[in-house]
């Protein structure tokens, strides 16, 4: 039987795409993404937990990102789970759990402000005690989801 390994995220971007350019013009985009589910615990509190991912993108969809994507983009990324591994300077074994996507859609509104989300503008990304958490695709109302 035939494994699936596939992965669809809806989120807002960490920072802005980093991309850089390989050997034969190849472009390659890296950015963070935050996913937020939000819930309420047995006395009725609003929790919510924000997951970071790390997304590659290759060739063509590396520089649409590089184009129109920014820091608190709103987005929805299909694609599959990679893990890399490497050895550090020490000798240490690493590993990276990426998301390579291969299908990318754009989901803010355009708007003539520079941030497509209220409240975003302040959001610095992953700091290893998150503290500020971004909103949620589903508290951007009904009018932003995807289907």
């Amino acid at each position: 039987m035939r494994g699936v390994n596939r992965v669809m995220l809806i989120g807002n971007l960490g920072k802005d795409p980093d991309i850089q350019f390989l050997e034969g013009n190849i472009g390659v985009a890296k950015f963070s993404l935050a996913t937020t589910e939000t819930y309420k615990d047995r006395s009725g509190k609003l929790i919510s937990q924000t997951e970071w991912h790390t997304v590659v993108l290759w060739r063509g969809l590396a520089e649409l990102a590089q184009k129109y994507l920014h820091r608190g983009s709103l987005v929805y990324i299909e694609g599959r789970l990679k893990t890399r591994s490497w050895e550090d300077k020490d000798g240490n074994k690493k590993f990276a759990t990426e998301i390579v996507g291969d299908n990318l859609i754009m989901l803010d509104k355009r708007n003539e402000g520079g941030s497509s989300l209220p409240g975003f503008d302040n959001f610095d990304g992953p700091s290893g005690g998150e503290t500020d958490i971004p909103p949620a695709a589903d508290d951007a109302g009904p009018e932003r989801l995807p289907f």
